[in-house]
């Protein structure tokens, strides 16, 4: 039997699982009864806004309130305002980045002070009669020559410097760059504070917002107000978005309204404008990767020596593990005997910039897959055959040194993504695409039409989880409360328009054996439900999937023999009524075989890793050398789908964003600040420019997983760009080792004659 075959039959006899059940939350969605953070109203409600730096960097003389408006109804705070034990400092990775800046500001729009007030529009009037006087500082605005250094990472295997020596070695060096990128999520940031935990006069506070990470949140203000962790209270309201945006900076604007509730001693909602969130909030990092490969005469790769530089911009947020995730990827999915790897993120006098789907990976595989396009150009080989014969099969050892062992699906996901793609090209299309007859462009001319056209190939691979130690020490926990009828989830997991309430649902309905529908799913309230660790990292799934599976198994246990709906309901109203509350806890366990170094960078980076393969069709307009990809194919190895019409769902979007990234997402800055702040000139692909876009799900279950289940979030992301510039390589015959590919770009590509 095939292995296809197999799969097959396995996901027939699941009930639930691969199974494409109503979304948990789709019908409050539809009906419009979910409820955002701007549909919420509390009484006596104030209305908060900050003022900000209007310079990258320099010393605050002095901030001032104009003495002829009228002050009356304000709220005003800045640093003075957070008093021991309470902190100015945002708890994060490295306690360096203040809530409210003290007496320097390090990059424009960084947050000075705050008013609140129960009317917007007086608000507004009161912020502009708002001045701050500053003493400008010379200012650090291009990371590429920078001298901060934020963080830096090393990854050594082998002797790198001895391979390259070797008599014979062809050596094949190449630059590329990118560009930052705004998670653009339909809902901007935005919280409601209000004092007391539990009851208005408790002495804590409540924040409901719009956020991935409620925990995090919850560190925050704990570190800002000095308040013990059981007066802080965060719940995660219905959320348009996160994409990573809603991952850190949630913490700095709940801050904020918390500040703001304290001193009024009111609820206070702090919500963003569409500006102000572009112009303030993180973004994906800007990167600058340097690859040198030595390779023998046949094209097999020996050594992989990589410069890897970030822009992390003004504070550390969590540039570092964006640079660990990027520098452990930076091979591609390629075996090497030896490999140097040296990563590092560069302060800048800009705005932070942190988390985004992907984290680090598509910066530094964009780079591993043109740098394989141009490879294959120098050695003149194809690169599809180049790809195959170096690609890491079960048994080869990453540069962490891990051995892959568990679901390897590199070669299988090229072979599906090239006999997908070839079966949906159009005939008529088919003729058209480039020849590669050496200059690259259309070799027909069919009806006239001069448009240049090509195909690239990319390849890519994402490790599931937290990076090393990462999950041990998050030490997540998740779990299950028994009802009458089902069972209620216990969970801090995010539903951010994933899909993670449905998964979940799914995994637990089918380990117990009963309907979905008797699995009740709820936004997380941190009074109610355990840390279950952050939304992020493609870990969702199969790490607190994996430990809402082992509660459930638990469960089943403890319930008893039953065999249908009827009788599960039978033993939990028995044990409900023996015990009163019946609550399973479960927190994560790592496997066994799994060891990591975080000192030296060495051994299992990761569980599992998802595995990927492009292919885009683009075709190039010679007189605007407007780019549009016309076909793209996506063939992604998520070890099991749960839900594959969710699933499908994910590989589309993240698809769609690297799509944008590679064409049209390009952020303007000028003296440190977004020039381009706004939807009508920060552009990102529309349904007109979206290409058809076929989705091929490889199964390699990986045992670790829920029913076999990786990461399915942020892989699709890591390819599409390089699959557009190895496309627009094929239909130009010139090199573009940057992105976005905007027409200027091509244009200056075409004209230069060394680019090939």
């Amino acid at each position: 039997m095939s292995k296809k075959k197999r799969r097959e039959d396995g996901a027939a006899r699941l009930r639930t699982v691969g199974h494409n059940v109503a979304r948990a939350e789709g019908v409050e969605k539809v009906t419009g009864t979910a409820r955002y953070i701007d549909d919420l109203v509390f009484d006596d409600m104030l209305y908060g806004a900050t003022v900000r730096s209007t310079i990258p960097a320099g010393r605050i003389v002095a901030v001032e309130r104009d003495p002829a408006f009228d002050w009356s109804g304000f709220t005003w705070v800045d640093h003075h305002d957070i008093a021991a034990p309470g902190r100015n400092v945002v708890a994060m990775i490295a306690e360096d980045q203040p809530f409210l800046a003290v007496d320097r500001v390090r990059h424009q729009a960084e947050p000075i002070a705050l008013l609140a007030h129960a009317d917007r529009a007086r608000l507004a009037e009161g912020l502009a009669h708002v001045r701050v006087r500053y003493e400008a500082e010379p200012a650090t605005l291009d990371f590429e020559t920078a001298s901060i250094v934020l963080k830096e990472i090393g990854i050594r295997r082998g002797d790198v410097d001895a391979v390259f020596a070797r008599p014979g070695v062809r050596v094949i060096e190449g630059t590329y760059r990118t560009g930052a990128q705004e998670q653009l999520y339909i809902e901007c940031n935005g919280v409601i504070a209000q004092p007391g935990a539990a009851e208005p006069d408790d002495g804590g506070i409540t924040v409901h917002g719009s956020m991935q990470c409620p925990y995090y949140v919850v560190r925050a203000l704990c570190t800002v107000t000095g308040l013990p962790r059981e007066k802080v209270r965060v719940v995660q309201t219905t959320t348009g978005g996160g994409f990573g945006g809603k991952e850190e900076y949630p913490s700095v604007l709940a801050g904020h309204a918390v500040l703001l509730a304290r001193k009024s001693g009111r609820a206070v909602k702090m919500v963003y404008e569409r500006h102000e969130d572009l112009v303030a909030t993180t973004k994906r990092h800007p990167s600058i990767v340097h690859h040198r490969t030595a390779l023998a005469a046949d094209g097999s790769i020996l050594a992989i020596d990589v410069d890897l530089r970030l822009d992390g911009g003004a504070y550390v947020t969590l540039s570092p593990v964006v640079l660990s995730r990027a520098a452990i990827h930076a091979t591609g999915p390629y075996r090497a005997e030896a490999v140097r790897i040296r990563g590092r993120v560069m302060m800048t006098n800009t705005p932070p910039n942190g988390a985004f789907r992907g984290f680090g990976a598509p910066q530094s595989q964009f780079a591993a897959e043109a740098h394989m396009d141009r490879i294959a150009g120098e050695l003149g080989l194809d690169p599809i055959a180049l790809r195959k014969q170096n690609l890491f099969r079960t048994g080869d050892i990453t540069a962490t040194g891990q051995t892959l062992k568990d679901s390897v699906a590199a070669h299988e996901v090229l072979e599906r993504a090239l006999e997908r793609h070839a079966r949906m090209v159009r005939p008529h299309n088919k003729k058209k695409r480039a020849h590669n007859n050496g200059d690259g462009h259309d070799g027909d001319g069919h009806d006239g039409d001069r448009r240049l056209r090509g195909t690239g190939v990319a390849m890519f691979f994402h490790g599931s989880g937290f990076t090393g130690g990462g999950e041990v020490k998050l030490a997540s926990r998740a779990g299950l409360a028994l009802t009458a009828d089902g069972v209620r989830l216990l969970v801090s997991s995010t539903e951010i328009g994933q899909g993670t309430r449905t998964m979940h649902a799914q995994i637990v309905a089918e380990t117990l054996g009963i309907p979905y529908d008797r699995v009740e799913t709820a936004d997380p309230d941190t009074a109610r439900v355990p840390d279950s660790g952050p939304t992020v990292a493609s870990r969702t799934c199969m790490v607190v999937g994996r430990i809402l599976q082992r509660a459930a198994e638990k469960l089943r246990a403890e319930l008893g023999d039953y065999d249908d709906e009827k009788s599960f309901r039978k033993r939990a109203r028995w044990l409900l009524a023996e015990r009163g509350t019946v609550e399973v806890i479960e927190e994560y366990q790592k496997p066994g075989d799994i060891v990591w170094s975080d000192e030296t960078y060495e051994g299992d980076a990761y569980g599992a890793y998802a595995w990927g393969c492009n292919v885009a069709d683009v075709e190039i307009d010679p007189v605007t050398y407007q780019a549009r990809c016309t076909q793209f194919t996506a063939a992604i190895d998520i070890g099991k789908a749960i839900h594959p019409i969710l699933a499908e769902g994910q590989i589309e979007g993240g698809t769609l964003q690297g799509i944008g990234w590679a064409l049209y997402e390009d952020v303007v800055m000028r003296e440190g600040k977004m020039q381009n702040a706004s939807l009508t000139n920060y552009i990102i692909p529309t349904t007109l420019d979206t290409p058809p876009i076929n989705v091929e799900i490889v199964e390699n279950p990986f045992a670790g997983g829920p029913f076999g289940a990786k990461g399915v979030g942020e892989c699709p992301i890591d390819g599409p760009a390089a699959a557009i510039v190895n496309a627009i390589r094929a239909a130009t015959g010139k090199r573009l080792d940057a992105i976005p590919a905007t027409p200027e770009r091509i244009m200056k590509a075409l004209a230069d004659e060394t680019s090939r």
